[in-house]
């Protein structure tokens, strides 16, 4: 039977997850990342786990925008009517996981292996007082329903502009240090958490580095698309399912998430003051450089410098994001 199983894996290249977790009241966190958080499974490392999470756009404000009610989760009504115990962020989170034999120190690798898109829609929504642009530049705010063609692979997001689907978790993070309490699920930090990175998709890898033993995995605020920045605050949000497989890592020690996709590493910078998330990065990449590729720290600067793209992640959660595009193609 083994053979047998393995035979189909290496011919679809597909496995049954060894867990899944369907979004419910009693499988999210609404708003938070906490070493206090009771975790809702528990799996080993190694495990896959199959993942579904949910938009945080409320059933009421779906329908407002023309939303059939067919097309409203379930689910998503049952976490809206159900769940009390809320904040200080916003988003709903799947979770937490605990993965047996992850200490503080250690680093949580998450390989991203696939990602599905629930629903037939996504929203994106604004107000006057968040967002890049808060000096009146808008005097309301406004949601904007995008409709998705899941056949063709593409948003509609108006006549004569289509835009092609790229769903990523905007959140993937665990939990801080027990000194850092209930952490606003907002601002992303060295627990990574709402990063915003899209570059973050199917067939990429995030490195996190552990605070609290079990790591308390968490899951959400999924995206059908996204451009660098996330201006006005929102991305084209959506709901997702999520196949993981988390590996702890007793070998590698970060002090900040890192990325990796086939084609590149991702090193990341995070901090209110964009300039000072600009110099994180280029740190972390440096290190990454001289760490991995065994290069001199001048050099390693250097190379940053002539061959590292460096982009603005987000600019809107408080936290600012950078994250240096390094790429494996320069390396023989």
């Amino acid at each position: 039977m083994r053979g047998l199983v393995c035979f189909f894996i290496a011919v679809f290249g597909v496995s049954a997850a060894d867990h899944k977790l369907v979004a419910s009241p009693s499988t999210v966190a609404w708003g938070y990342y906490w070493s206090g958080a009771k975790p809702v499974l528990t799996v080993k490392s190694g495990d896959t786990v199959e993942v579904q999470t949910m938009t945080t756009s409320s059933p009421t404000s779906l329908a407002n925008i023309g939303v059939k009610p067919e097309d409203i989760e379930p689910e998503l009504k049952a976490i809206y009517a159900e769940v009390k115990d809320k904040g200080p962020g916003g988003h709903i989170l799947t979770g937490p996981i605990y993965i047996e034999g992850a200490e503080p120190g250690d680093t949580l690798e998450i390989r991203i292996q696939k990602i599905r898109i629930s629903t037939p829609y996504a929203t994106n929504g604004f107000s006057p007082q968040r967002g890049v642009l808060t000096q009146g530049d808008f005097q309301r705010g406004r949601t904007k329903l995008i409709p998705l063609d899941l056949k063709r692979n593409v948003a509609n997001f108006g006549p004569g502009i289509e835009l092609p689907l790229h769903p990523f978790f905007g959140s993937i993070g665990v939990a801080p240090p027990e000194s850092a309490g209930r952490l606003n699920s907002a601002p992303p930090g060295s627990h990574a958490g709402n990063l915003d990175n899209k570059d973050l998709v199917e067939g990429t890898k995030l490195f996190i580095p552990v605070h609290a033993k079990g790591a308390l995995l968490e899951i959400g605020d999924g995206h059908a698309g996204q451009g660098n920045g996330e201006v006005d605050i929102t991305a084209m949000e959506t709901s997702l399912w999520g196949t993981f497989q988390l590996i702890v890592r007793k070998d590698l020690h970060l002090k900040g998430p890192r990325g990796e996709t086939p084609t590149h590493w991702i090193a990341m910078g995070l901090d209110p003051d964009l300039d000072q998330a600009t110099i994180y990065a280029v740190r972390d990449a440096i290190d990454f450089l001289v760490t991995e590729k065994h290069l001199s720290r001048e050099d390693a600067y250097a190379l940053c410098s002539v061959a590292v793209d460096f982009n603005v992640t987000q600019a809107v959660d408080g936290t600012k994001g950078v994250h240096g595009m390094i790429p494996k193609s320069i390396f023989k």
